[in-house]
């Protein structure tokens, strides 16, 4: 099993009166190859669920497994390494640096990496051209569409051809036709074998995945799998 949470806790103020449960109780199990929306409202669980699962944040209590390792024994040096390796995030707001240009934009998870020069250039011009921006190298973030931002985000993203792919509300900040295309290239990464971990509060977005986990109050309140209809 590539994701599995065991009763899983993330607590805020824990002892206190204003003790808030951001997860309570959670257990989940996420199969290499599966593409799983995580659904929930505001204030239900999934950031922080994102957060946990991206080894952004460790439980409060419970156990997270990784590809067999426990996160929580992990130091804060060993979760940035996995965060670099073996997790691609993609984000409502892009989170580009807007200084710098569509390549190097792209290039600096691979620096992270210590990959050579030569071998960075070319990883990054491979996952450029998958999502069409090859010939938009030089330019830097401000001067494209948020389309055009968030597919050197996904760019980024899969660059360094992590396992699995952390999409946080990546269509949000995009028009309906713009966003369409980008849930379409989450699903050829899935066909392709990646694992893809999506988050929305959207029912829509949430059925271009093969799996729906419903968050509710930090608990999960429905889980299960559903036919598909690949835009």
């Amino acid at each position: 099993m590539l994701v599995t949470l065991k009763n899983v806790y993330k607590i805020y103020g824990e002892g206190l009166e204003s003790e808030v449960r951001a997860l309570d109780g959670v257990s989940l199990d996420i199969d290499q190859g599966e593409f799983v929306a995580i659904v929930g409202q505001s204030g239900s669980g999934k950031s922080t669920m994102m957060n946990v699962l991206g080894c952004l944040d460790v439980p409060t209590r419970g156990d997270y497994f990784l590809d067999g390792t426990d996160v929580r024994e992990l130091t804060d040096k060993e979760l940035s390494h996995i965060r670099n390796r073996q997790i691609g995030f993609i984000f409502q707001q892009y989170n580009l640096i807007q200084s710098l240009s569509v390549l190097e934009n792209v290039e600096l998870p691979l620096i992270y990496q210590g990959i050579r020069a030569d071998d960075r250039y070319d990883m990054a011009m491979e996952a450029l051209e998958r999502v069409g921006l090859a010939n938009r190298i030089k330019h830097r973030p401000t001067e494209m569409s948020g389309g055009q931002q968030q597919r050197v985000a996904i760019a980024r993203a899969i660059a360094t051809r992590p396992p699995i792919i952390m999409a946080d509300e990546p269509t949000g900040a995009l028009d309906s036709h713009t966003g369409l295309e980008v849930l379409g290239f989450l699903q050829q990464l899935n066909k392709e074998g990646t694992t893809v971990i999506l988050i929305t509060h959207d029912n829509g977005i949430a059925a271009t995945a093969r799996r729906i986990v419903r968050l509710a109050d930090g608990k999960i309140v429905d889980d299960h799998e559903q036919e598909v209809d690949w835009l």
